[in-house]
């Protein structure tokens, strides 16, 4: 322990002991030696390895996810025609894209990773912040991740059960599997992450092409049967209505991916809003093409009565190849299990610089320059949710909290242009896009109350239980904490630090000073 300190010139955990839960990186003293060499060229913080090009794929890949291949009919079930389900695709595209023009102006701002969770730190302090944290830890994060790992399982061993169901026990370790994989590769270098993302979207995207060419096939030989009167039964009732495009939004998350990273963004002011600028539209082009290839082969019924659309068409299609489109979702849940992975990452990693996490979840790696205390907390995480036999029903419960939590961070870009006109904004959009926005995640929030009244109690009740942690672990002065929780602390972050071979970061000094200077 003591050889790692002085190899990497910085104080190492045996010496530095934490305050507590709100001492942060602050209270770190990161020493240096004139003649160390790791100390005189490289600052220990996150390096900027994510490319233009790595941001399209971490936007791409997490957004199209298995949903567009499984179950793209819950627009359709709702809309009740093909045609005003196209209409809602549409709409459904329109409205991310606001979203995420909104935020690059805060990612292009606010140069801090963590997304939403930083805009609403910076905007309304550190106690909204926190239950935006809580909620992702307890339940966003670790349950979405764990269910896109067994539908990944579920696909991969349904060769090996063609004619059965496949044991339980087989389905929940080969997805614990691929949560460990991926966490390795990305706790290893950036690189890997990257290289990763960037080869399972081209797998998915070729997939979808494929999907969509085919679809264009069959137009071109006359089947457009289904597309004569296309409004024809369309439900105009506005409570139909909102819930198919409710379903339509949920398919476009993932938005917000890179701006989990920014601080790892090369060039962020011209990379990050140039990524959101080229995904966004070929996503939303990539959605609806792939629905009007599906409406062309399949009738409404057989698309409501499939539970996976992409493999009822490829059946009909693809002839002795369909067993391509079951082996693209589960290459598309790989893709995007990854990129929630970093992203959930990079929140917990910021969560704990600012204080509201224990500072050893903060450190990185002091040769790879990756966060890996927060990457093993992650999967930790997710491996604790695979062991819940119903998390299918745990997904229910925080439709309420994202909306709401995504609405605060765009209502905090508008209190910002208010109360800090003059700040510098390399980014600055037309105030029409945040407040149609805001009012849009209104009807958001008001949708999951309206027709899931009991999973979005339970969703807030959840988000509530972080008020007395907030009170209990970050509120309260450090020196009125019991001693043995103050003990437990520094023990964990010293043995963390030893396994992990992990060092505090440090803020970027140099972009903040560039980012005032401009302000000046």
């Amino acid at each position: 322990m003591l050889s790692m300190a002085e190899s990497t010139k910085y104080t190492s955990a045996l010496t530095y002991e934490p305050d507590g839960l709100n001492n942060g990186v602050n209270n770190a003293i990161k020493t240096k030696d004139s003649g160390s060499s790791l100390g005189s060229q490289e600052s220990m913080k996150l390096k900027k390895e994510i490319s233009l090009f790595n941001g399209v794929g971490l936007i791409v890949g997490n957004m199209i996810g298995s949903g567009i291949f499984v179950s793209p009919k819950g627009v359709l079930m709702y809309s009740a025609s093909y045609g005003l389900s196209l209409v809602v695709w549409a709409i459904g595209g329109i409205f991310s894209v606001f979203g995420a023009l909104c935020y690059a102006e805060l990612g292009t701002t606010i140069t801090k990773s963590g997304a939403s969770y930083a805009y609403i730190l910076e905007a309304f302090g550190g106690f909204i912040a926190f239950i935006r944290l809580w909620t992702s830890l307890l339940i966003i994060e670790p349950t979405s991740q764990a269910v896109i790992a067994i539908t990944f399982s579920n696909y991969m061993v349904q060769p090996i059960f063609p004619s059965c169901e496949a044991p339980y026990a087989a389905n929940r370790l080969l997805a614990a599997a691929c949560i460990c994989i991926l966490t390795f590769i990305n706790c290893a270098y950036v690189k890997w992450g990257t290289r990763v993302q960037d080869i399972f979207t081209y797998a998915k995207v070729l997939a979808l092409i494929a999907v969509i060419i085919a679809g264009i096939v069959k137009l071109c030989q006359g089947h457009s049967v289904h597309f004569e009167n296309a409004f024809e039964g369309s439900s105009w009732k506005m409570g139909d209505i909102a819930l198919a495009l409710y379903s339509a939004l949920f398919s476009y998350s993932g938005w917000d991916t890179l701006n989990f990273v920014t601080e790892e963004i090369k060039n962020p002011e011209r990379n990050l809003p140039l990524a959101i600028g080229i995904s966004m539209p070929i996503v939303t082009v990539i959605y609806i093409l792939t629905n009007v290839a599906y409406y062309t082969v399949l009738d409404i019924r057989s698309i409501l009565g499939s539970d996976a659309v992409a493999v009822t068409f490829a059946d009909q299609v693809f002839g002795v190849f369909n067993w391509t489109i079951p082996l693209a979702v589960a290459l598309s849940c790989f893709g995007g299990l990854n990129a929630s992975i970093v992203a959930a990452s990079r929140l917990f990693f910021v969560g704990s610089r600012e204080g509201h996490l224990p500072d050893s979840i903060s450190m990185i790696h002091v040769k790879r320059f990756t966060p890996v205390p927060a990457l093993l907390f992650n999967g930790a995480m997710a491996l604790v949710y695979l062991c819940v036999e119903d998390i299918f029903q745990l997904i229910n419960y925080y439709s309420f909290s994202y909306w709401f939590f995504v609405g605060l961070s765009i209502a905090g870009q508008l209190y910002l242009r208010w109360k800090q006109p003059d700040r510098f904004r390399p980014l600055k959009l037309n105030l029409v896009f945040p407040i149609i926005f805001c009012c849009c995640t209104i009807f958001l929030v008001a949708v999951p109350l309206y027709s899931d009244t009991i999973n979005s109690l339970i969703g807030i009740g959840i988000a509530l239980s972080g008020v007395p942690v907030y009170f209990l672990g970050v509120h309260i002065p450090a020196h009125k904490r019991p001693q043995w929780i103050k003990n437990l602390i520094s023990s964990c972050t010293k043995y963390i630090q030893i396994l992990c071979f992990a060092v505090l970061t440090e803020m970027d000094i140099e972009e903040e000073e560039k980012k005032q200077d401009k302000s000046n």
